[in-house]
């Protein structure tokens, strides 16, 4: 059985290179259960769909294997369709949150064989061995596939409840070096060292997420959060140290520290195995509320925290209540005051344009931007299938057509749906104006047409 792999390039004109977590969980599952593949990474090698005409001109492939999130709906439309038109015969297999999200209008809508939903680890290798013995996918859980013209859910797999259960990623399977010498274009100014001495690697802690926000959706979401032990996560970058000479790890996971006791437990043990690296996680703005709790910041700095990120997305109460964010606004500054105290840059992110959205809604959002002396990463809200967001936007008509929606998705920075009271052109001016005066105010140094694509975020200078 003829197996590919393929890691689908987002934004083939940026020069920031991600090596694929999910992906290379997925790879070294099918490589433990002996299965020999090849693998295309288009976006190491910031390749297009031409690349993959010339390969399935020359190779006929069984089975094909790809996922991304939601906005490269458009590249999965157009690589499953080259992919039958060389492979007819092909089994298209489609994971992650674009799979997951909108399953029946892939298999309406695209010439793609099966979808695996939600975590992927056990489910494609037993769908491997499924597709090998020409079984029935009825017995293989956690897919949906087309059956004589009918939709099939073959029932939910029970999720894995241990994630250490899991192998440590084999990053032998992809190009490292490429990865980390494109990575480390991702770096922000938190990083003490110079950008060329960087080997930068992420790394993911857990699964899931304890929020419930609007505006989302992920694999994940039907599952609770579950996170690796502190020891699990230590051994897999020793091992990223040790094989690959990395010293800054990025924890890439929607939540990295979910309390102070496990954090805590985290920077000591970083301390008593002698680990030497730099690195950036995420937490809930929530974490650190108390005085004493600079203590705490000051042991993640010298365990090599350098920055911490926690969304803040509105300062608006009301806003913050639609997204079922669980936060006040002050409470995010109380926690960038402890942690600037310690020595720990902060990030945040915005997310700008639901319903009661104003002018006034926005400035008082910069304003806390500002007091925070944190400049934020912006977006516009971009209503996700399966979140309440998009079921909001189509119910008041704002996505009349699916198809059309999913094809011109992107990147959030750029305004594709708008949803509050104001025109678009006067919607982004006033986040062009406001993220002017945050960027004045605070020193950063961006110029006018990057500051909302920062590119990474970017660091106060005040």
């Amino acid at each position: 059985m003829k197996i590919l792999l393929i890691n689908i390039s987002l934004r083939p004109d940026s020069s920031v290179m991600i090596p694929p977590i999910g992906l290379g969980y997925i790879a070294t599952a099918i490589d433990n259960a002996g299965y020999s593949f090849d693998l295309i990474d288009l976006d190491v090698n910031k390749q297009g769909v031409n690349v993959l005409e010339e390969r399935f001109s020359q190779i006929q492939y069984d089975v094909v294997l790809m996922g991304c999130i939601i906005t490269g709906y458009k590249m999965v439309k157009q690589i499953s369709a080259c992919i039958k038109k060389f492979s007819p015969e092909a089994t298209i297999i489609l994971g992650n949150t674009v799979g997951s999200s909108i399953p029946e209008h892939l298999l309406e809508n695209n010439p793609i064989d099966i979808i695996v939903l939600g975590e992927g680890d056990e489910t494609v290798v037993e769908l491997l061995g499924t597709l090998k013995s020409r079984a029935s996918l009825e017995s293989c859980r956690g897919i949906a596939y087309r059956d004589n013209g009918n939709i099939v859910y073959s029932g939910a797999r029970e999720r894995i409840k241990n994630l250490d259960s899991l192998p440590i990623i084999n990053w032998d399977l992809f190009d490292v070096e490429k990865y980390i010498n494109g990575f480390r274009n991702a770096v922000d100014e938190s990083s003490p060292l110079a950008t060329k001495d960087v080997r930068v690697f992420p790394l993911n802690t857990a699964r899931g997420c304890i929020h419930k926000c609007t505006f989302c959706y992920h694999a994940f979401k039907a599952y609770p959060y579950r996170r690796r032990s502190n020891e699990n996560i230590l051994d897999e970058i020793e091992s990223l140290i040790n094989k690959y000479g990395v010293n800054t790890i990025y924890f890439s996971d929607d939540l990295t520290f979910y309390s102070k006791g496990n954090t805590a437990e985290f920077v000591d043990m970083i301390e008593k195995r002698g680990l030497k690296f730099y690195w950036r996680g995420s937490c809930c703005p929530t974490l650190m509320q108390e005085d004493s709790d600079v203590e705490l910041a000051r042991k993640m700095l010298k365990a090599g925290c350098t920055a911490l990120g926690f969304s803040l997305e509105s300062a608006d109460e009301t806003i913050l209540k639609a997204m079922k964010k669980k936060h006040t606004p002050e409470q995010f500054l109380k926690q960038s005051q402890i942690l600037r105290e310690a020595g720990i840059v902060c990030s945040t992110s915005l997310v700008l344009g639901y319903p009661t959205e104003t002018a006034e809604t926005i400035k008082r959002t910069m304003d806390c931007c500002i007091k925070a002396k944190t400049y934020p990463s912006v977006g516009y809200l971009l209503p996700q299938p399966g979140s309440w967001a998009f079921g909001y936007a189509c119910e008041n008509g704002y996505i009349k057509d699916m198809e059309e929606y999913l094809m011109k998705m992107g990147d959030r920075q750029d305004l594709y749906l708008n949803m509050t009271q104001m025109p678009d052109e006067e919607f982004e001016s006033i986040v062009h104006s406001e993220l002017k005066r945050c960027n004045e105010e605070l020193n950063v140094g961006l110029s006018n047409d990057s500051l909302i694509k920062t590119k990474n975020y970017r660091k106060a200078k005040i």
